[in-house]
């Protein structure tokens, strides 16, 4: 494959299927997860809520500020709770999510270690910046959890960080394409559309797993020297 297809393929590679809702909330933890940030977040604007009602009958000039800030802290997490279940939908987040290659790194009694290789770039970037990445998760249907196996997924960004800051993407995670469907034929043909040479790389530096995970930020950039030729023109 020549340089230029392969960073055309970064670029467009995105992978379409129809998603198994009643899969998805059982398994995916994405899912989970965005349905307690909104349970917190309406939980959240109903206290400030009160609390700025309480502010305002006490009727004090300090009390008046305060309810100033609470009221705006209500309306963020309300904005939050109303936001979550329209813009962060699985399905939506399967749609607009890069293909990335992620391996099993271990599994323990605790859960499953995933490696990945993501580009952390944002678009206005002027070049890709390859990562590793590690998740752990607690349920991995349709794979067998030793080490080394091959486990397709997409890249989600659930922090809302403005773009104009920096060239790279803050916080970025996985999510498997096996929390999304049942359909083993499904997860085959997203891993037969990421190329050799990344799954290659995650194999072989699978003993990195455990440095990336003791990182706050659960990454660990790659010099690009030490990237193979198909990947340093890349951009996804």
């Amino acid at each position: 494959m020549s340089l230029q297809k392969a960073g055309e393929t970064q670029v467009r590679r995105r992978f379409e299927f129809a998603v198994d809702r009643e899969h998805a909330r059982a398994v995916n933890e994405v899912g989970a997860y965005l349905r307690r940030l909104r349970a917190l977040a309406i939980a959240a604007a109903i206290v400030l809520g009160v609390g700025t009602g309480f502010l305002i009958w006490l009727n004090h000039p300090w009390s008046y500020l305060l309810a100033v800030a609470f009221a705006l802290g209500a309306a963020t997490a309300l904005f939050v709770g109303l936001w979550t279940p329209h813009r962060a939908r699985v399905d939506k987040l399967y749609t607009t999510g890069t293909l990335v290659p992620t391996v099993v790194s271990e599994s323990t009694a605790r859960g499953t270690t995933l490696l990945a290789l993501v580009n952390l770039a944002k678009p206005n970037a002027d070049g890709p910046r390859y990562a590793l990445v590690t998740r752990t998760v607690k349920s991995l249907p349709g794979h067998r959890p030793r080490a080394g196996e091959r486990v397709p997924a997409v890249t989600v960004r659930i922090d809302r960080a403005p773009a104009s800051v920096g060239e790279l993407w803050h916080s970025v995670t996985m999510m498997p394409i096996a929390w999304g469907t049942r359909d083993l034929n499904v997860i085959e043909r997203a891993r037969t559309a990421i190329l050799d040479v990344e799954w290659q790389l995650l194999t072989d530096n699978l003993d990195l797993a455990a440095k990336v995970r003791r990182v706050d930020s659960k990454r660990l950039l790659i010099d690009p020297q030490q990237l193979p030729e198909e990947l340093r023109g890349a951009q996804g």
